[in-house]
């Protein structure tokens, strides 16, 4: 047992990133605000602490476990964005523009406003607007006078799913909305030159394939084409990461080595190689300012350069020790994209691929093109494997033919349509736009190639909501398999097959609620007894993702219509074998029936439209976000955290 115990202790330091990430993921899934006095000075004590000699390991674990937390804790406080109080219409404000967004529907502003405008906090603050119909986008740093309707960020509409509200305030956003006039009131060169120049770039080029295989834009690609491109396991190419970042640094050192291997001063003096890299370097630090500096964005550079660092040193740099590393800094920046889907995809990737190359080191075929085949199919299962669960979490469905998506269209993507798209950028502030039309050509029979895979049967598998308890797990069922070092007995994989087994029994045994409520009780949706989803109203401005969202939990098709259940003269009456609940969707019929509700005996939930009381049946009524399943159990969404 010592011998294995003395083993382990090399991947020590492995451990770090997760249990910081385990004890914030704590903070931010919990149902209510902690009260934490003396947050900040904690947070110090057990940084320093973390680092004195001698602890022992199960002590130092747990350290790191409350600093993660109370960390978590401490940056949510200390950035403090403001919270709009409740939705406004038509409110005439003067705003500057911060930056600008392009999406496959529009136009998007980022407005930095005067927080007292829309009764927050006494500072700027950043509201995100899209453009009304015949709006032209005023350029970035205008300062302009508009009239602007706002709302608050959704909170989650079910149990441990995506909160866009927590999403918001930890990217400073404090709402979002539209605009129906702007009038420009003055024209500034003021915020970011970077933004200046990706929105001049976005203008000359006119190409999504520009906006976003180069300047980032996320949401530029046609809806349509997004969900194939995920279906066939792809979808990563339009999130510039580890795959961009390598293509753009290795042009640029090829390009910088040929330039400086033919200056023999230099090559006399020093390895070609290091003026390369560290140009190289430089260059990559102008294409991350470029793209938008998203989190995968920043892994994919910080991970690049470590990688220059030991190529210019001499050193081996591929290792899960400079993956930790990575890990801690970028967690440092901004615990809470330990949150995000960006940010888990990417290194669950990372976290394979440097295991399987570094550690598992396997035998390759000695035909050189043979090996080739054979890397990128390892690569791709092992990729695929290890973002499995965080792809069924976030986006509810698995792509089947993933490995044969990414062994046909990756490398079109990688030889083709990349090198053209970054040419076309230089190439369109010459006038030539020939590199981005023929990489549009490209595009399109690749787009084609993509479909023809989707249309094999059972291309995608739809997985039901998966309870935060199996999404945990399995993350520990993963941490066994790279950091356990096993000596005879590969407990390792032991570990993590289990541990996995465990995990899909829970996803495949959790019960689904069958009444689901939004926090202001303007949507309801209710499971009829053929297992059909059902709502309350076909469309519903305010809550445009609660749709998607509570068909995605049961499994079922985001694209199939919204279905609207009738109601009995604005009241809608449920009942099941364990429960009777009444919805009351309009004031008449409220003040009508609410007292005839309150008195039968029959009926164990009332759920109103309006915030009502009633001392006679208080403990009936239920109020903000929640979900009931089967045997009656209510679940509350959180809606008293920082972000709320």
């Amino acid at each position: 047992m010592r011998k294995w115990f003395n083993n382990q202790i090399q991947n020590v330091f492995l451990y770090v990133p997760f249990l910081m990430a385990m004890g914030a993921a704590l903070y931010f899934t919990m149902g209510h605000e902690p009260d934490l006095q003396f947050k900040y000075l904690i947070t110090f004590i057990l940084a320093i602490c973390i680092w004195i000699p001698r602890i022992p390991y199960l002590v130092r674990a747990i350290m790191l476990m409350l600093f993660g937390f109370f960390y978590a804790a401490t940056f949510t406080d200390f950035i403090d964005t403001p919270k709009l109080k409740h939705d406004v219409h038509n409110l005439e404000l003067i705003a500057d523009v911060v930056s600008t967004d392009y999406t496959d529907k529009g136009t998007r502003l980022y407005l930095s406003i005067d927080a007292n405008e829309i009764n927050a906090k006494n500072k700027n603050t950043l509201v995100r607007v899209s453009l009304g119909d015949g709006l032209v986008a005023p350029n970035i740093g205008d300062t302009i006078r508009t009239n602007i309707n706002l709302f608050q960020p959704n909170k989650s509409y079910i149990p441990d799913e995506f909160d866009y509200a927590r999403w918001a305030y930890f990217n400073n956003l404090s709402a979002t909305g539209y605009v129906t006039a702007i009038d420009v009131l003055e024209h500034k060169q003021k915020f970011s030159f970077v933004n200046n120049l990706r929105n001049n770039l976005h203008k000359l080029s006119d190409s999504f394939l520009v906006d976003g295989l180069v300047l980032g834009y996320k949401n530029v690609i046609p809806k349509s084409d997004k969900e194939i491109w995920t279906a066939v396991g792809i979808g990563h190419v339009w999130s510039i990461s580890g795959f961009h970042m390598t293509l753009v640094s290795g042009w640029l050192f090829a390009i910088f080595m040929l330039i400086f291997r033919s200056i023999p001063y230099i090559t006399r003096r020093l390895p070609a190689r290091v003026p390369a890299t560290i140009c190289a370097w430089i260059g990559l630090i102008f294409y991350l300012f470029l793209s938008g500096i998203d989190v995968a964005t920043m892994r994919a550079f910080l991970m690049t350069t470590l990688v220059f660092m030991a190529f210019i040193f001499g050193r081996t740099a591929i290792s899960l020790r400079n993956v930790a590393l990575v890990f801690c800094i970028i967690f440092l920046i901004n615990p809470h994209y330990v949150m995000q889907a960006g940010f888990q995809l990417s290194f669950a990737a990372v976290f394979g691929l440097v295991w399987l190359y570094s550690v598992i080191k396997p035998k390759m075929p000695k035909d050189k093109i043979f090996r080739i085949i054979y890397a990128m199919i390892l690569t791709t299962f092992v990729a695929t494997l290890f973002t499995l669960p965080f792809v069924a979490a976030h986006f509810g469905a698995i792509p089947i033919y993933s490995i044969i998506g990414n062994m046909i269209l990756l490398p079109i993507f990688s030889l083709a349509i990349m090198p053209l798209v970054m040419i076309g950028v230089i190439a369109a502030t010459m006038g030539l736009f020939a590199p981005i039309k023929f990489a549009s050509s490209i595009y399109d029979a690749t787009l084609q190639i993509a479909k023809n895979i989707t249309d094999l049967p059972y291309a995608t598998l739809n997985i039901p909501h998966i309870p935060n308890s199996a999404i945990i797990i399995s993350i520990i069922g993963f941490m066994s398999l790279i950091l356990i070092r096993p000596i005879r007995i590969k407990i390792n994989y032991i570990l993590f097959s289990i541990l996995q087994a465990i995990a899909i029994t829970i996803v495949c045994t959790n019960t689904k609620p069958i009444f689901m409520a939004t926090h202001d009780h303007e949507l309801i949706a209710f499971i009829d007894s053929d297992n059909t989803i059902k709502f309350n109203k076909s469309r519903a401005s305010n809550h445009y993702f609660a749709f998607d969202t509570w068909k995605k939990i049961h499994g079922q098709d985001t694209n199939t219509k919204n279905i609207r259940i009738k109601h009995d003269k604005g009241i809608y009456d449920f009942k099941t074998e364990n429960w009777h609940l009444v919805y009351i969707q309009k004031f008449v019929p409220l003040m009508n029936n609410i007292v005839d509700l309150c008195n039968n005996p029959d009926i164990d939930y009332i759920v109103s439209y309006f915030d009502i009381t009633s001392s006679k049946c208080d403990d009936k009524i239920l109020r903000n976000g929640f979900v009931i399943y089967p045997s009656g159990q209510i679940k509350y969404i959180p809606n008293n955290r920082r972000w709320h």
